[in-house]
């Protein structure tokens, strides 16, 4: 009779309880990475994405001859990232400026502004810069994609 009356959970039922629960979060972590991971791969592909229109629009523009004379060295290509945010002075009177991007995007796996830069000069895997131009970026990322490819490969 006084049994009946107490309330509370067993320890037998609290055990199963709390097991649930933990089956429950193990599977929803490894889902929760995925997501996080999935998200920063497509800020990856977009922030590159970005600055190598910026570079290709600063390219055309300075074969075309809008930007004024160029470095023989550089081949048209802008010397630096910041180059592509602080804009170009154009030739003329008015000093106007050509501005191909507003800021140097962040970089999702590294947190930071600073991207691996690659000169047309170098090669192509190469991790160094060699300083002439800014013909393509890389992330400084090291980890892999899921389908084993480097994040500094894209």
């Amino acid at each position: 009779m006084r049994r009946r009356k107490q309330k509370g959970l067993t320890l037998i039922e609290l055990i199963v309880a709390f097991t649930i629960m933990l089956i429950l979060t193990a599977m929803a972590v490894p889902l929760a990475r995925n997501k996080v991971r999935a998200e920063h791969e497509r800020e990856l592909r977009y922030a590159l994405r970005e600055v190598r229109q910026a570079i290709d629009k600063f390219k055309d523009n300075c074969d075309m001859g809008y930007l004024g004379p160029h470095k023989m060295d550089a081949n048209c290509y802008p010397e630096t990232l910041e180059m592509l945010v602080e804009g170009v002075k154009l030739p003329g009177p008015e000093g106007k400026k050509m501005r191909f991007l507003r800021h140097v995007p962040r970089d999702p796996f590294t947190g930071k502004t600073e991207w691996g830069l690659r000169s047309d000069q170098d090669d192509p895997k190469s991790t160094s810069w060699g300083g002439q131009d800014v013909f393509d970026i890389y992330t400084k990322a090291t980890q892999k994609a899921p389908d084993g490819t480097s994040y500094s490969e894209w």
